[in-house]
This record gives C-alpha cells, sequence and structure tokens, in this order.
C-alpha cells in the first residue's frame, strides 16, 4: 500500500508540471504520465516488462507533444501520421538530450531494488503460511500424549513435565522447523542487507518524486534547442502536417493537485525508507524465531519452572 501512495503521488506531482505550464499540451502530456507510473507499478508488482522499454516508450510518446506545442506550436495539431513519425524518430533526433538515458539509469536500478524486496516480503509470507499448519507424526503425537495427558492417569492434573523432558520432546516434533532455521535467519540478513541497498540513486522514493525534476529538465533542453530541432524534424518526417482539431485544455484537477502537493513535503517518520528500516528492525527480532521455538513453548507455556516438581515421563520427581 505504501508503494501504490508512493506512486500515486509522484504520478500527481509529475502531471503539474504540464497543469503550471502550457495548458493546451497538459492533457496529452498527464496521459503520458498516466501510462508511464502504471508501467511503473506493473513493473514493482512482478509483471514481465522492461524499464527501458517504459521510460524510452514515455519519451518517445512526449515528443510529439512537446514538438506540438513547444518547438514548433500551430494553430491545430499535428496528425496521427506525423506523430507516429515523430515517435519512431525520437532515439535519433535526441530532443531532450541525455535525460532519458539517465531516467533509465536511476529507474532500472531503484525499481529492481523495490521489486526485489517486495518479492522477497511475499516469500517470508509464503515461509510463515507454510509453517504455520504442522502434520505431527504418530511418534511425536504418543510423546505429546505422554507429556501432557499421561500424569492425569495418576490424578496428577497439575503437574507440568519437566523442562529437559519437554525439550527432548518438543524437538523431536519440530526437527523440521531445526532445518528452516538456517535459512530464515540467511533470509532475514538478506532482508537486512538488501534494505540498506535501497538508499541514494537506490532510493525508490527519492527517484519517482524526482521523475518530474528530470522531465522539467527535458522540457528545458527541447525549447532551447528549439529551431535545430525543428530542422531535425523536417529531415527526417518533413514538414508538420496539421489536422483541424484543437487540443483540449487542461482537464487537470487543480484542487486534487494542490491537496497531493500538500503530501509531498511530508514528515520525514513517514518516508517509505524509515518505514522499511522500522520493519527490518522489527523483523530482526524473530531472527531466532524457528531455531528457538522449543525453548520458546517449553519456557513460556509447557514445562515446569526450575526447582519445581515435575513429570519425567513415569513419576512426578524433584529432578530430572
Amino acid at each position: 500500500e505504501t508503494f501504490e501512495t508512493l506512486i500515486r503521488l509522484a504520478e500527481n506531482y509529475t502531471s503539474t508540471l504540464f497543469c503550471n505550464g502550457d495548458k493546451n499540451m497538459a492533457a496529452e502530456a498527464t496521459t503520458c504520465v498516466q501510462e508511464f507510473f502504471t508501467d511503473v507499478g506493473l513493473f514493482i508488482f512482478g509483471t514481465d516488462v522492461s524499464t527501458e522499454e517504459f521510460v524510452n516508450r514515455f519519451f518517445d510518446t512526449l515528443f510529439p507533444v512537446v514538438y506540438n506545442h513547444v518547438i514548433n506550436p500551430g494553430l491545430t495539431d499535428i496528425s496521427l501520421e506525423y506523430a507516429e513519425c515523430l515517435r519512431m524518430a525520437r532515439k535519433d533526433i535526441r530532443p531532450f538530450g541525455d535525460v532519458p538515458k539517465k531516467a533509465i539509469g536511476e529507474m532500472g536500478k531503484s525499481l529492481l531494488a523495490s521489486r526485489i524486496f517486495l518479492q522477497a516480503l511475499n516469500l517470508g509470507i509464503e515461509v510463515i503460511n507454510t509453517t504455520d499448519h504442522l502434520h505431527f507424526s504418530k511418534d511425536c503425537s504418543r510423546a505429546l500424549l505422554r507429556m501432557q495427558y499421561c500424569p492425569h492417569c495418576q490424578g496428577l492434573t497439575l503437574s507440568k513435565p519437566c523442562m529437559g523432558y519437554c525439550l527432548n520432546v518438543i524437538r523431536g516434533c519440530l526437527a523440521n522447523m531445526g532445518e528452516v532455521d538456517l535459512h530464515w535467519r540467511g533470509y532475514i540478513q538478506s532482508l537486512e542487507e538488501l534494505s540498506s541497498t535501497m538508499s541514494g540513486t537506490y532510493d525508490i522514493e527519492h527517484v519517482l518524486l524526482n521523475f518530474r525534476s528530470l522531465v522539467n529538465d527535458a522540457l528545458v533542453q527541447a525549447r532551447i534547442n528549439g529551431p535545430e530541432l525543428s530542422e531535425q524534424v523536417n529531415k527526417a518526417c518533413g514538414p508538420p502536417v496539421r489536422k483541424p482539431t484543437q487540443s483540449p485544455a487542461c482537464s487537470y484537477d487543480q484542487n486534487k493537485d494542490n491537496q497531493g502537493l500538500k503530501m509531498f513535503p511530508r514528515d520525514s517518520e513517514e518516508t517509505l525508507a524509515n518505514r522499511r528500516k522500522e520493519f527490518i528492525s522489527h523483523l530482526r527480532l524473530y531472527r531466532a524465531f524457528y531455531g528457538g521455538l522449543t525453548d520458546q513453548l517449553c519456557g513460556n507455556e509447557l514445562a515446569a519452572a526450575d526447582g519445581l516438581p515435575c513429570w519425567n515421563g513415569e513419576d512426578v520427581v524433584r529432578r530430572y
């Protein structure tokens, strides 16, 4: 949910770049932005899409919009065929300079780390759900019966098993859990290491919210190099072919904008990085969960405290 909220916030924040500028290009540009952040979400949540592909698709789709409204504005829009030619020519013309390449680098690193992190969390849930339902062997069931209920046959309803006896029985029943322990410790250590690398260029929060700045740099570069770009476009696609319809004005909800931007300077405690660190610190407490399960069960619930009379499987004794 936190990732989804961040993606929506970054989308709104990027869209305001166009609504706060040229109103005529806003409707088309915000559609490009929406499609881009939809791809971001699909990638993070596991869909087989390429970051390089959807970043390039965004700038390919943006170029005709920028050409039509910034580089070579006219009274009417360019035709769909001409817009397609511009999309195809964008990589060769390079109207946005190195911005697309920079965006691919930043997105590739941060989105992949976040995708792996979410996949790792799902793996952890799967492990917990799988080990939440144990099927005991007949030998284990007999040993548990002997440990907990056989003293009742002698009227010893208040006696508890001796600690050593309890540990032996429960360890036998939870032998498979012991095998999980080493892998579980390694899993948590890997999560810690992955979480610690999700900063700087890998910090998805910084990268997604900074995408607006990259797009702005791209627009500035296109505007500055407008005359030169027009010549290149004429060579690649010919003079602009226009159709007799105008672009709709900005349809973006300004009130929604303002509400979204109020969220932007959030309290540092609410950042994704801090939530992740808090989660990892809680998870660290359960590093030895599977290995220490036997001691937990016997020490907290099943066995008698040291020094008290206890059941050893045959009789009540003062010492096991």
